[in-house]
């Protein structure tokens, strides 16, 4: 298992935990701030869910009028772990 802590960056969410196994299978998800039903909801969601799969639907979902949302930044830390995991 892997532990993934990102810090988010333009949202109401400060920070993401992520645990993730060795075949980028997503065990947890807390996001610490933001919308709380709503970040629960993805949280849940994504359980059980290859980090790619993740990546491939929550990429670029906007919040508003900001240029972000906690799914894209959930997506975002997904991608860096994947891009350093694969160097």
């Amino acid at each position: 298992m892997n532990s993934i802590n990102y810090r988010t960056n333009g949202v109401c969410s400060r920070n993401i935990e992520i645990v993730i196994d060795d075949n980028n299978i997503i065990q947890s998800v807390t996001f610490v701030g933001g919308c709380h039903g709503n970040t629960q909801g993805i949280a849940k969601l994504v359980v059980g869910m290859d980090a790619n799969d993740v990546i491939k639907r929550l990429k670029n979902i906007r919040c508003g009028f900001k240029s972000s949302s906690c799914p894209d930044q959930l997506a975002t830390a997904l991608e860096q772990y994947l891009s350093e995991k694969s160097e």
